[in-house]
């Protein structure tokens, strides 16, 4: 490969492209080994080293020793810096310690307390099945390591309980099939030794709430059955790792976050696509798409056999990516196109798995992918990394960079800015990446639209006593007591029971809000090519909408909320859809403020009632707007959390002001507000909503609100009502340094609105803003 510096030429195909905003190298980074501990069993040094691992490195050796030593830990080091390996260590010795045991006890009794297992939990299978793949690589005869997910054929499930000493799983399996299961897992958990959470920074908003509940739920299983696990997290680069973590599982742990791996030099791009000619919604001058820009980049790396991949959030666009980037390639060389992917979830197993060993093998050059290959499948001699969109935090822009430059090679990574007033930011605000720490991971473990279900499933596990309380947190006994009133739960002299003949945990799904997911059904064959969430639905499924699945455009002819299922048709669309919405919010209660003289912060309960009432087509390329249609479907009540601040009106007319701007004024800041929330919070702009009115009902003053888009909220808005000043000072940023003249979707318009990104006052948010900002008492 050239050199990382040399590479830059292939990105616009030019020294100095217009739209690169920034280069920084991230230095090289030498290793600091350490001595293998002593207590490490000599056949599995002999295994690690069979695979290449002659020396271990000092954060490896560090979190193994305090994992060894029966102390929860959390390992929070770069991508690639071989954190599995702080795991694995403590983890096989411990079962082949107690295979050696039983193999010597030939005849006679053992202590089955001195046996070992050790259950692994991954946040995808895909991570699961690499990790299987290294461990078996190892060829240690002590261990039997199965996965055990909804891949898992119903023939294999008794034989991993009875016998496989390293378990695979995910949170949701879980959850679904082992808690509500346990006393078939009976000899399993009594033997539980330790139990690893792989990739723990995942686990935020209401996915991560969920999570929190169920890793309760395990510890109380264990202790049922006379067993007390160390847990053993696996993190990306995060702030607070050890608080975070401490509060998913609900103990105190230590923290090991010095990376002591080797890495290459990893040269960062900053790239904005340039404005087009073409207006956009109200006459808005529209940037070239970050995906249409993506695929020009990839497809120019390709074609200099970089071996590339392009992350981006959504499924949709990570099909684009790939479609668009191979019809470039044609046109190059036709062996080409046949060498770039798509990678998303919501394919099936076998497509996944052949996927990711084509990329392991060289095969594959270019892959679009969302961040289900972010996180840590071992893909080795990547060389370039293009990352379309910001990925809604640090940690994971950090980690999708660390995807290149595995094998030690110095390599490439670049940050394509989308139309969103964040993106703009952090383009022009490099500072606001680099030097500044990672974010901390956001989830709320007591929001009662989590933690409800989550009893609910817990006291059909075994019932739920008084000791039981401090586990679950401070609400849990009141919340009991309201589930009892709702006829969820019985109460007895003994605590509470769940008396229903369904399953309770059937009843909870820890990735999706409500509804259960649409299956994507194609009209002619009945094939489900894919699915989709529930609440995704009436965005992305409608009738009319474009949905993509490997590179094959379809047109959604219904979406049948019933049945569960949206039916598609084949189609050669030139246009992408986008749904829009309407939305009321009603305060419930409000539960912080803060006072800034004629502003006043506030933090609370919310019920916000959404419809989505149209869809636009809008140009793959130019984002050119080329129609909209309404849409029939029914609104949606949602009870959550919301951060929102009122204005006294003549305080903001005694500053120049005038009343007439009031409602383009605050209409723009909530647009950017919610663009720049993820600044503070683990968010992504699709995890927030938002509302502003110059006079709301409950309020009596002109608001703005921003809410979490999740019942119950998942910890987003309250972040944004802690860190309102830097939140609200860098929004105002974002939109002055917009170089647009009247507001653009690169600042202040957004693809929602149902209002047609009409009034918007570009000028007078930047006003309200910075008067909002500067009364804060403590600036």
């Amino acid at each position: 490969m050239d050199e990382p510096s040399q590479l830059l030429k292939y990105l616009g195909r030019g020294p100095e492209p217009e739209q690169l905003r920034h280069v920084r190298v991230l230095p090289a980074r030498a290793a600091v080994e350490a001595p293998w501990p002593r207590w490490a069993h000599p056949e599995v040094i002999r295994a690690l080293g069979s695979v290449g691992i002659q020396q271990p490195w000092r954060h490896q050796v560090e979190a193994a020793e305090l994992a060894h030593a029966g102390q929860h830990v959390i390992l929070a080091t770069g991508t690639a810096s071989g954190k599995s390996l702080g795991y694995q260590l403590p983890a096989l010795d411990a079962i082949c310690r107690a295979e050696e045991a039983k193999a010597a006890a030939t005849g006679r009794f053992v202590d089955e307390a001195a046996d070992a297992v050790v259950l692994y939990l991954a946040p995808t299978k895909a991570l699961a099945a690499d990790q299987l793949s290294s461990l078996r690589a190892l060829g240690l005869s002590a261990l039997r390591a199965e996965t055990y997910d909804g891949d898992t054929e119903a023939s294999e499930r008794r034989w991993i309980r009875e016998h496989a000493n390293f378990v695979l799983c995910n949170p949701d399996m879980l959850h679904f099939g082992v808690l509500p299961n346990h006393e078939w897992w009976a000899k399993f958990f009594r033997r539980l030794r330790y139990v690893i959470v792989d990739e723990a920074h995942g686990y935020r908003g209401v996915f991560g709430s969920h999570v929190a509940a169920v890793l309760r739920r395990l510890r109380r299983i264990c202790r049922q059955h006379g067993s007390a696990p160390v847990f053993i997290a696996a993190s990306a680069t995060s702030a607070q790792p050890q608080e975070s973590f401490g509060r998913l599982i609900g103990m105190p742990v230590a923290a090991v976050t010095e990376d002591a791996s080797p890495h290459g030099a990893t040269t960062v791009a900053f790239w904005e696509p340039a404005l087009s000619e073409v207006s956009g919604e109200n006459g808005a001058p529209e940037r070239r798409t970050s995906i249409a820009e993506t695929s020009n980049l990839l497809a120019d790396l390709v074609a200099a056999r970089v071996r590339t991949i392009a992350f981006i959030k959504s499924r949709r666009g990570a099909e684009a990516i790939s479609g668009n980037t191979k019809r470039l390639l044609e046109e190059v060389d036709p062996s080409l196109p046949q060498r770039v992917a798509a990678y998303r979830s919501g394919y099936l197993p076998e497509e996944r798995r052949e996927l990711e060993q084509s990329l392991r093998s060289g095969k594959l050059l270019g892959v679009a992918s969302t961040s289900a290959l972010e996180l840590g499948i071992d893909v080795s001699g990547l060389d370039a990394v293009l990352v379309a969109g910001w990925p809604g935090t640090r940690a994971s822009l950090f980690q999708q960079f660390g995807r290149a430059g595995r094998a030690g090679q110095d390599a490439l990574a670049a940050f394509i800015a989308s139309d969103d007033p964040l993106d703009t930011y952090l383009v022009n605000h490099p500072e606001a990446i680099f030097d500044v720490p990672v974010e901390a991971s956001v989830f709320d473990p007591g929001n009662p639209f989590v933690l409800g279900p989550q009893l609910c499933a817990a006291a059909a596990e075994i019932p739920l006593g008084p000791n039981d309380l401090a586990l679950f947190g401070a609400s849990t006994e009141a919340l009991l007591d309201s589930l009892v009133a709702e006829g969820y739960l019985r109460r007895r002299p003994a605590g509470w029971f769940w008396t229903h003949p369904q399953s309770a945990a059937g009843m909870v799904n820890l990735r999706e809000d409500g509804g259960g997911p649409i299956s994507i059904v194609e009209a002619d064959t009945g094939t489900v090519l894919g699915t989709m969430g529930s609440p995704q639905s009436h965005y992305q499924a409608h009738a009319g909408a474009v949905y993509v699945h490997q590179g094959l455009n379809y047109l959604v002819e219904e979406l049948n909320e019933a049945d569960h299922c949206a039916v598609v048709r084949r189609a050669w669309p030139d246009f992408y859809t986008t749904a829009r919405d309407v939305t009321q919010i009603e305060v419930v209660n409000s539960l912080k403020e803060s006072v800034w003289g004629p502003v006043t912060l506030h933090f609370g309960e919310v019920q916000v009632t959404t419809q989505v009432v149209s869809f636009q087509r809008k140009a793959l390329v130019s984002n050119e707007i080329l129609g909209e249609e309404p849409l029939q479907l029914g609104a949606r009540d949602l009870f959550t959390k919301a951060v929102w601040f009122t204005v006294e009106p003549a305080f903001l007319v005694a500053n120049g002001l005038a009343q007439a701007r009031f409602p383009g004024s605050l209409h723009a800041a909530e647009h950017a507000a919610i663009g720049l929330l993820p600044l503070v919070a683990s968010s992504d702009r699709w995890d927030v909503g938002g509302v502003s009115t110059a006079l709301h009902a409950d309020t009596g003053q002109p608001t703005v609100f921003v809410y979490d888009g999740h019942p119950g909220g998942a910890g987003f808005a309250e972040r944004g009502y802690d860190m309102a000043r830097r939140w609200l000072q860098a929004t105002h940023d974002a939109i002055a340094a917009c170089e647009c003249e009247s507001g653009c979707p690169s600042c202040v318009q957004s693809p929602k609105c149902g209002n047609k990104n009409n009034p918007l006052d570009k000028s007078g948010a930047i006003e309200l803003l910075r008067l909002v900002f500067a009364s804060d008492p403590t600036a």
